[in-house]
């Protein structure tokens, strides 16, 4: 009965407020795959600019409360998009949690029941905006502000850079681009941070360049070889480089492995085709949970430590939480210290513990994750073979009801899921550890969201050739 009322209340809520919310309109045609990457590239382009546009009033904060989340929610901070993606991120993954539960129950086959979720989804989303904007204001920026207008001020550019962000995201996904914004967004920060370890010809702190090639050619005519492979101080280095590189091709191929269900149409006669279940079947999710669950604790540890623990004198908080008093963002002790990776190769060594203490916490919190989002998100067994029969097709040899397709599923699914997560978490934390550009957790979305991207240009291409075809995969 609560499941119906809370879904039912839903209904009457979107009811309502939709014809006063606005909305992104659909292209009237179809357009072409050239005019989509077009929007992409300008809808990005507006989202540089942003994150390049200082905020008015907002001074330089003690801390940097979202440095562990910057690579997920594709923000700068001090700018326009200092929350970036946060609160759509924040929302999408709450009213998923909520329907894969089954406390609000919507019928995606039906595209006005798909509607209603959406417009939902915007409604929380426009919740969170000004729920974080508040309290990012306040608490981050508010202690450095004396005129309170100007605090309101602030406040009121966090919440309309966000709606604006919101309204990018949907225009993309609306049609008009491809994908959405938010994982353009993602991609964009981390190649970006990529270029920037490869490229940039700014000093760093040992008298050469900060990119590697620049770092390299200024070694090689310096005549000074000693430390090209490896640099101290987290500086990108020849032996991140490989490592990255390295990286990439792991996910690259572990992405590819698989297992196929031939699977055949209800619908369409001699229509067949494969059910893919992959090992990496979780996605991406976990980590972004995981990170953003160690971003959270970390913020929390900063706000407990400044206010209750400054000099690390209290026992009980030492236990939980102990960063440097001369460099307050640098975690030095209690369990927050090893919930945070000793970035670079050169700082794991001076403790070896706590780098194999993120790995290992990495590894259980993507494993736990990994099992929740499979149950929560509507990817498990029974889940899956539901959506297999609501889609018209049947495995052969099995009868067309759940309980078989469940069992067949159930032979796969919890295995993929548990050495999906264990991998995930394990390069994750490896990565972070031993200092990839762009950052592990950065370097696995932005792998992710690239293969993604490379399946959608083959769908649009089929969908020019074959346009029968490809509405069909695009409905699968």
């Amino acid at each position: 009965m609560a499941e119906g009322s809370a879904t039912l209340f839903v209904r009457k809520v979107v009811g309502r407020l939709e014809p006063y919310l606005p909305q992104v309109p659909k292209p009237k045609k179809k357009l072409s795959l050239q005019t989509k990457l077009l929007w992409c590239g300008g809808i990005l382009l507006i989202y540089m600019i942003m994150g390049q546009t200082p905020l008015f009033g907002a001074t330089t904060p003690e801390f940097d409360f979202l440095a562990f989340a910057r690579v997920i929610f594709a923000s700068q901070q001090g700018t326009l998009v200092e929350l970036g993606i946060g609160p759509i991120v924040t929302a999408g993954l709450l009213m998923q949690l909520l329907r894969g539960s089954e406390i609000l129950k919507f019928d995606f086959k039906k595209p006005e029941e798909r509607g209603i979720f959406q417009t939902a989804t915007k409604l929380v989303t426009y919740i969170v905006i000004v729920a974080e904007s508040a309290v990012y204001g306040f608490a981050v920026y508010g202690p450095g502000i004396t005129e309170p207008h100007v605090l309101y001020i602030l406040i009121g550019q966090l919440m309309g850079a966000s709606v604006i962000i919101m309204f990018l995201d949907e225009t993309i996904q609306k049609g008009w681009g491809l994908g959405s914004g938010i994982s353009l967004f993602i991609m964009a920060g981390v190649a970006q941070q990529i270029l920037w370890s490869l490229l940039s010809p700014l000093p760093a702190g040992d008298g050469f360049a900060i990119g590697v090639i620049p770092f390299v050619t200024e070694s090689v005519m310096a005549g000074d070889l000693s430390d090209i492979f490896f640099r101290y101080n987290q500086l990108p280095s020849i032996f991140g480089l490989l490592l990255t590189a390295g990286i990439m091709l792991i996910l690259v191929f572990t992405q590819g492995v698989k297992i196929e269900i031939p699977i055949v149409s209800t619908k369409y006669r001699g229509f067949s085709a494969v059910y893919p279940i992959k090992m990496m079947y979780v996605s991406n999710i976990p980590v972004i949970l995981a990170s953003a669950l160690t971003a959270n604790v970390v913020f929390m540890g900063q706000m407990l430590w400044a206010n209750l623990n400054p000099q690390n004198n209290s026992t009980i908080m030492n236990f939980l939480v102990q960063f440097d008093p001369t460099s307050p963002s640098t975690p030095i002790g209690g369990l927050v210290y090893y919930m945070t990776p000793p970035r670079g190769l050169d700082i794991a060594v001076l403790d070896p513990m706590r780098a194999v203490g993120y790995v290992i916490f990495m590894i259980i919190i993507v494993v736990i994750f990994g099992k929740l989002w499979v149950e929560l998100g509507g990817l498990s067994p029974k889940s899956a073979a539901k959506n297999l029969l609501d889609a018209d097709v049947q495995v052969p040899g099995f009868r067309r009801s759940n309980q078989p397709i469940e069992a067949l599923l159930n032979k796969y699914i919890p295995s993929v899921t548990l050495i999906g997560s264990f991998i995930l978490g394990l390069l994750a934390g490896v990565s972070d550890v031993l200092g990839v550009f762009g950052s592990g957790i950065g370097l696995l979305l932005m792998v992710d969201i690239l293969i993604n991207y490379y399946n959608q240009l083959i769908r649009e291409q089929v969908e020019v050739v074959m346009p029968r075809l490809g509405a069909l995969l695009g409905r699968k």
